[in-house]
Parts: C-alpha cells; sequence; structure tokens
C-alpha cells in the first residue's frame, strides 16, 4: 500500500460509514479516501471481525447518495482501518470519481484513473 499513497490522492473526507461481514457490522467514520482504498476510524468491535475477509462497505454521501464498495482489510492500527477498494459497482464508480473531480480537479483524476488502470 505504500505505492498507493504516492501515486494515489487521497482526499480528505468525513462521512458516516457502515460495514458488514457476515455475521459481524459495524458503524464508523470515513477519515478519506481515493482510487484505491480508504482511510476509516476503527469500529470499537473489529476485534469481531475476520481481518483476512473481505468487508462490504457502503459509505453515505447523503440522504440519496451512497459509494457501495467491496474492501479487504490492509491495516488495523492506532485507531485507524486501513481498506483497499476490490470491487465497486458502476453507480459507485460515477460517485467516486465525482469525489475525486471535485476535490483534485478533472486533469488529475485522469492521471489517477491511468495509474489505475495500468496496475490492473
Amino acid at each position: 500500500m505504500p505505492d498507493d499513497r504516492r501515486r494515489f490522492s487521497r482526499i480528505p473526507f468525513d462521512a458516516p460509514v457502515r460495514l458488514h461481514q457476515e455475521p459481524w457490522q459495524a458503524q464508523t467514520q470515513l477519515l478519506d479516501i481515493s482510487l484505491r482504498g480508504l482511510l476509516l476510524q476503527q469500529p470499537d468491535n473489529w476485534s469481531q471481525a475476520d481481518a483476512d475477509q473481505p468487508l462490504q462497505v457502503v459509505i453515505e454521501l447523503s440522504d440519496l447518495e451512497q459509494i457501495h464498495m467491496e474492501a479487504q482489510p490492509v491495516f488495523a492500527r492506532e485507531g485507524l482501518l486501513g481498506l483497499e477498494c476490490r470491487h465497486i459497482d458502476l453507480d459507485s464508480t460515477s460517485h467516486l470519481k465525482r469525489l475525486i473531480m471535485l476535490n483534485l480537479g478533472d486533469d488529475a483524476l485522469e492521471r489517477e484513473l491511468t495509474a489505475l488502470l495500468a496496475d490492473d
């Protein structure tokens, strides 16, 4: 993940987040987001989750807009939880692209999308 931090801009963004991993679930706060992943406040009940298994993530942007993704835990330390995006649906991708474009501009978004595609 260190390479991702250098190549993908992290957008500070405060939003409620729901995490789900059968049968575990939690609510927490988003701290920042990028095309590759997100940083959250570590939920109080994190020790009950399986850190080796992916999570279903729902980021509440507004009453009508959400970002849904499947994410893999990468680290949990010092009250922070880092997740790497493994799968994101088309509508959620559009919301995320718009969020990044509003914060970084069109040119930066294009560079980051190119870097993301080069990784795949």
